[in-house]
């Protein structure tokens, strides 16, 4: 779950491609339809326009989607917007949780991000109602919880992020582009402003530096909240079937 279409193809499209190549049931949900993604479009049909292009991401990796219809900049840290989290999370029966980063370039991730770790919290909890008319299961326990990188891995002053732990996504890096493609509109906006299709070769770049630091051709990097009550052994890492294991590496500092 991240703010924006588009965000999870940025962030971990790759990862999420291996866990389902294991048998994982995926739901890839967004807090809004991206309703101020056009300067020729107005709100309602652009994001009628980028919820499709969501939906069409989410069929290539056989996933199922959701939009909790927040508004773009109107994420904000509240009670309702937690229950409506809380729900989703639910909704999806949620063992692995990946979202946005604490710290990043924009409010709306890191909102995304605060009410995403309560909503993991919360969803747990039995008498923690979300109000909806036909609401969800409790979760049995708390997710495992994870944070993408957050965009060109720095923080608010250009410092560089070290991850947790970085995915190789080699093998699943043309279908990432691939679904990350299905988002025409950002794509030609972004090709309109720079000349080039920075959407899809700057998605490659990045990809390309966290792989390097492991020693690969791709990568995609994330951090696991193990703030307590939260769990602490890394299930993603862990992850696989019939003995299969994903290949997991730790992350080191941009540069090393």
């Amino acid at each position: 779950i991240h703010a924006h279409p588009d965000d999870v193809e940025l962030q971990c499209a790759g990862t999420l491609l291996r866990l389902k190549e294991l048998g994982c049931p995926i739901t890839i949900a967004t807090m809004t339809p991206g309703d101020l993604g056009s300067a020729d479009l107005p709100p309602e049909e652009i994001s009628q326009v980028r919820r499709g292009e969501a939906r069409r991401s989410a069929e290539l990796l056989g996933a199922d989607y959701m939009c909790l219809e927040f508004r773009d900049f109107g994420i904000v840290v509240d009670n309702d917007g937690r229950k409506r989290v809380t729900e989703a999370v639910r909704r999806a029966k949620a063992d692995i949780v990946i979202t946005a980063p604490p710290v990043d370039y924009m409010s709306d991730h890191e909102m995304t991000s605060r009410l995403v770790r309560d909503a993991c919290f919360a969803a747990s909890v039995p008498h923690y109602l979300t109000h909806q008319w036909d609401p969800a299961a409790v979760l049995e326990r708390i997710p495992y919880l994870y944070y993408v990188d957050a965009i060109e891995g720095i923080d608010w002053f250009g410092r560089p992020i070290e991850p947790g732990f970085i995915v190789d996504v080699t093998a699943t890096m043309e279908r990432k582009l691939e679904m990350l493609a299905c988002h025409a509109s950002q794509r030609e906006r972004l090709r309109r402003q720079h000349g080039l299709d920075e959407y899809l070769d700057g998605c490659r770049r990045w990809s390309a530096t966290r792989g390097q630091q492991i020693g690969v051709a791709y990568g995609e990097a994330f951090s696991q909240h193990t703030g307590h009550p939260y769990p602490h052994d890394n299930r993603l890492a862990e992850c696989g079937a019939g003995g299969r294991r994903m290949s997991l590496r730790p992350g080191k500092p941009a540069g090393a």
